[in-house]
Order: structure tokens, then sequence, then C-alpha cells
């Protein structure tokens, strides 16, 4: 896909490029929310929490049916392992589940409950967001040059 079409490329790139910016931005959320407990601002945990699964839903069905194909091909025609490929869809399955507990608890966060153990919300809560952050570092490193899309 290296020398596909131009248009498709430009299209893609602007289309993760805004995945990349909303995920970090949801992320720079979490994180804040993590920073203040047991202190939480109730509307942002449920702002986060109504945002993650259908942001990591819609990024990732674009992902697995687009960008991941063309990355596969691009390896596949340079001899490289598919490993990596195989990796980033078992990543999107771990992280769509973390997003289930991680909206859970905000939700209930959100909506009054009171947080029994601060720290182990807070860990929750970075284990995601730095997983999420890893896997669009790698995305941007790796992923996208390989298909001819340069941020």
């Amino acid at each position: 896909m290296r020398a596909g079409r131009p248009g498709m490329q430009v299209a893609s790139s602007a289309v993760m490029r805004r995945a990349h910016m909303e995920k970090l931005q949801l992320c720079d959320a979490l994180e804040s929310i993590a920073d203040t407990l047991p202190k939480v601002d109730a509307l942002a945990c449920l702002t986060a929490a109504n945002a993650i699964v259908p942001l990591l839903r819609d990024s990732h069905r674009y992902e697995e049916t687009v960008i991941f194909p063309a990355y596969e091909t691009a390896l596949a025609s340079s001899e490289a392992n598919l490993d990596s490929a195989r990796r980033l869809r078992a990543e999107h399955v771990e992280d769509e589940c973390f997003a289930g507990e991680v909206t859970e608890i905000l939700l209930a966060i959100g909506h009054g409950k009171t947080i029994d153990n601060a720290e182990a919300v807070g860990f929750m809560l970075r284990g995601f967001f730095e997983s999420l952050r890893r896997h669009i570092a790698f995305e941007r490193e790796h992923v996208l040059p390989m298909i001819g899309i340069v941020d």
C-alpha cells in the first residue's frame, strides 16, 4: 500500500490522526481523574465513561478493516513477521475488555459511589491509559509509516 492510492492514504491519515488525538485526550482525562483521587469530578468521570467504549469500538473497527490489512500486506511483501499485526489485534480485544471495567467504575464514581480504594482505582486507570498510549505510539512509529502514512 506504500505506493497505493494517494487519496486513500490522505483519508486514512486524517482518520488515524483524529482517532489518535481523541484517544490521547481520553488518556489525559483519565490521568487527570487518577491524579485527583480520591477527590473526583463526577462530571469528568461520567464524560470519560461515556466516551471510552464507543471511541475504542469505532477506532478499532477502522484499524482492523483498513489499517491492519494494509499493514499485513506491507509486512508480507517485506517478509517481515506478521506477529506484530496479530499482537495489535489481540491488544484491541484486551483494551475493549479493560474499557468495560474502567467504564463501570467511572460510572459508579460519577454517580456518587464512594471510592473504597483510591490507590486501586488509580492503578486501574493508569494501566488502561498507559496501554492505550503505548499502542498509539507503536502505530505511529511502526504501522503507519510502513503503509505510507506519515504523521
